[in-house]
């Protein structure tokens, strides 16, 4: 078996809710040891976060939403009321290569773990907090979640229709974007540090990481002065660019009917040609009020109006599979019930489906990468809290059953 890329590695995760977990999850994805450290008293609140197994609330290992974002990893329970609770993490943090944690400002500080004390501890430490406005600065103490998040990276301002109020992008994009970053900085510093022994602190701002993908708007402001228009799901430069109404899923869903769309988008007018040849309409290839870009543009209203016209009238999968046998761009407007019954996901193997020790086997996203020198898979589900505290405080940090014992009955593992 092919060695993993972060085989031998261990983080020691402080992290909680979306950002964090989802930065140590692509870690553990490529193979380190990463080890949650929860606490009963107050529990990571994804662990009470639906979709629930059949719809059923139930205890905190159930939730499918901590289940997704946790494979793979390991949990210990300590309770850090008791200052034995933290002498067993800072052994664990000691023997560990990465310290994760994205709670808000001072909190790992006041905790004991800050890093400039785990540095001393463990001078090739890397740290990573993923704050919402990042470890410096005047909002360093500001509080975050994606709902605030969203607007405040510039991504709602360029969200909506025309003449529309600012629009959240549909969930909290801030925060699995920065655990990406967050995953990309910690393996840059592991190079760092294997190349030349020194460990560092990573300062990483949730809101900065949003900010990075949106330059066009950033610019055409810093540059042009302007703020760019609200324009829906067009393009300034192509058309057509939009989600066009194909028919309605034949059966309901509980009872509900089901809209179904396709995206279709043309970069320029060869693609356009292309189009129209595939709606039966070649007419319109040459057509002067849609034969370039600019007049496409002007009679855009009307142009949406022909594509709804012919999309309308198929379904979903028969207009994806028209447009692109002749080259244009199209792809399902997909909702949960076409990814779960995707062909190409299914070739590919992209679900994961472990048997979890309480809610059985239940389907989960994957890995979305191959590698074919050292193989990536999901190999454990997502751990129950506490699940591993015995295993990693008898075989890593070399506690003795009865000194677990002590601990427990006076709750520092609660």
């Amino acid at each position: 078996m092919a060695k993993l890329p972060l085989a031998g590695i261990r983080v020691a995760d402080f992290s909680w809710v979306w950002a964090g977990p989802y930065c140590t999850l692509q870690l553990a994805h490529l193979g380190a040891e990463v080890i949650r450290i929860e606490t009963k008293t107050r529990p990571c609140v994804t662990r009470m976060l639906p979709p629930w197994p059949d719809a059923v609330p139930g205890s905190l290992n159930r939730s499918g939403y901590f289940n997704q974002y946790n494979q793979g990893k390991k949990s210990i329970s300590l309770n850090f009321n008791h200052p034995e609770a933290r002498e067993v993490a800072w052994r664990l943090i000691k023997s560990s290569d990465v310290v994760a944690n994205n709670f808000s400002a001072s909190v790992m500080d006041s905790m004991g773990f800050g890093y400039e004390a785990i540095h001393a501890a463990k001078p090739d430490i890397i740290m990573i907090s993923l704050l919402g406005y990042g470890d410096t600065g005047p909002y360093r103490e500001y509080l975050a979640l994606g709902p605030t998040q969203v607007p405040n990276s510039g991504l709602s301002a360029l969200t909506g229709y025309e003449g529309w109020p600012p629009m959240h992008a549909g969930f909290s994009y801030p925060d699995p974007n920065a655990g990406i970053h967050g995953a990309f900085a910690v393996m840059a510093a592991l190079h760092h540090r294997a190349k030349t022994g020194e460990g560092q602190f990573i300062d990483m701002s949730q809101w900065e990481c949003t900010m990075d993908l949106l330059a066009e708007g950033i610019l055409d402001y810093t540059m042009n002065g302007r703020e760019p228009r609200r324009i829906g799901n067009r393009d300034p430069q192509m058309s057509p660019h939009g989600i066009f109404k194909c028919l309605d899923l034949p059966e309901k869903i509980a009872n509900v009917t089901i809209d179904r769309w396709v995206a279709i988008a043309c970069a320029d007018d060869e693609e356009w040609r292309r189009l129209a040849r595939a709606m039966g309409r070649h007419d319109l290839a040459e057509d002067a009020h849609f034969a370039t870009l600019a007049s496409r543009k002007r009679n855009e209203d009307a142009l949406e109006e022909i594509v709804t016209g012919w999309t309308s009238r198929r379904s979903v999968a028969e207009a994806v599979d028209t447009l692109q046998a002749a080259g244009v761009a199209a792809g399902a407007c997909a909702d949960n019930k076409y990814l779960h019954d995707d062909p190409n996901l299914a070739a590919r193997k992209y679900w994961v489906e472990l048997d979890h020790p309480e809610v059985g086997v239940k389907r989960h996203c994957g890995i979305p990468w191959r590698m074919s020198g050292t193989p990536c898979e999901v190999k454990t589900p997502a751990p129950l809290l506490g699940q591993h505290t015995d295993e990693i405080m008898t075989g890593l940090l070399g506690f003795s059953a009865g000194e677990i014992e002590e601990l427990r009955k006076k709750g520092a593992l609660d």
